[in-house]
């Protein structure tokens, strides 16, 4: 069976190469590999999702399905006050993401985790490019299980195309939280903003 960016320990043979992006004004050079999603390059989903994010992040930010690790290094990179976790099921992707934050002067935690099933805590932003080939049930589970993980002002963004749910999801997240905001529409990516998680009943 082929490996997809959401296996555990991918079979296939490791293949590095550089990924560079400019974000608000730094240049960064990561590395990618066979195995992990986006090789190569930084995908256009999160391309667009880093840059409908606030101008200025502080606290604990969950870099939920981080890759190689471009969202975690580029914001810990900016704001260095900030307390970055770095988590994905894919055990090459988590090594790739240390790496390349250690190699930017980046400092964090790195946890090797399925969905939330190894996240402890509360976080103040939970930031995710969702693995949407893993199917709507997984996805979905993550933005609950992120309602459960935020701070009181606490917020998560995500991005999402169009033709795979955006609107959906929409409906699916206000079920979740108070307040959701499509904050970008841009080549047919949404940038979705839930906030004020609602309390279960019971």
């Amino acid at each position: 069976m082929n490996d997809h960016y959401y296996t555990e320990s991918p079979n296939s043979q490791s293949r590095p190469a550089e990924a560079r992006f400019d974000y608000r004004g730094r240049a960064f050079t990561l590395i990618s590999d066979a195995g992990v999603f986006s090789r190569g390059e930084l995908d256009s989903g999160t391309r667009i999702l880093l840059s409908a994010l606030p101008d200025r992040l502080q606290g604990r930010v969950l870099d939920l399905g981080c890759g190689w690790g471009p969202v975690g290094v580029a914001l810990g990179t900016l704001y260095p006050d900030c307390q970055i976790v770095f988590t994905d099921v894919n055990l090459r992707a988590l090594a790739l993401a240390e790496q390349n934050a250690k190699a930017n002067q980046v400092t964090g935690t790195f946890i090797q985790s399925d969905g939330f099933a190894g996240i402890d805590g509360m976080f103040d932003y939970i930031i995710t490019n969702p693995p949407i080939r893993a199917g709507k049930e997984t996805i979905y589970r993550m933005f609950a299980d992120s309602a459960a993980h935020l701070n009181p002002n606490g917020q998560l963004y995500l991005v999402i195309r169009k033709q795979q749910g955006a609107e959906s999801c929409v409906k699916y997240l206000k079920t979740l939280y108070g307040q959701v905001e499509t904050l970008k529409k841009s080549g047919g990516f949404w940038v979705l903003c839930a906030r004020e998680p609602l309390k279960k009943e019971g």
